[in-house]
């Protein structure tokens, strides 16, 4: 399964050279990663009364070009692979109208209890299958 989020850039995306600002993708990134999580039917809100949360544990990201003020860009997110504690997810940022690839990323999120703070040592079964769900088999 893939989330689609098309964005324009804007000038309090970008630094002092007139390029996207590295922290801006971050935020696109979280952005995209709680949609395509609520998506599969797991309500974060809901998750988080139960104190259950999903930090992020390591994020990669490669800039292949730079994008600019005003650009249209579509960030396509999508589950890569699952594993009893994590999950890690794909992140691709492409122009919209010429398609040149600007950026590809990589995060990976553990299911930790929010009360104590530690990891839980199996991801609970609801939530793996659910995740399991919109696994990228391509």
């Amino acid at each position: 399964m893939e989330y689609i989020q098309k964005i324009r850039v804007l000038y309090s995306d970008t630094d002092s050279y007139g390029v996207v600002w590295h922290g801006a993708y971050t935020k696109w990134f979280e952005a995209a990663r709680v949609e395509l999580v609520e998506k599969l039917g797991l309500e974060l809100s809901r998750l988080e009364k139960n104190n259950i949360i999903f930090p992020v544990v390591e994020l990669n990201i490669r800039y292949k070009s730079s994008a600019k003020m005003n650009e249209r860009i579509i960030i396509i997110s999508k589950i890569t692979e699952i594993k009893p504690l994590s999950i890690t997810f794909e992140h691709k940022v492409f122009e919209e109208a010429s398609n040149i690839l600007r950026v590809v990323a990589h995060s990976t999120i553990v299911v930790v209890d929010s009360k104590t703070g530690k990891l839980f040592r199996k991801m609970p079964d609801d939530i793996y299958t659910k995740f399991l769900s919109g696994l990228d088999k391509a």
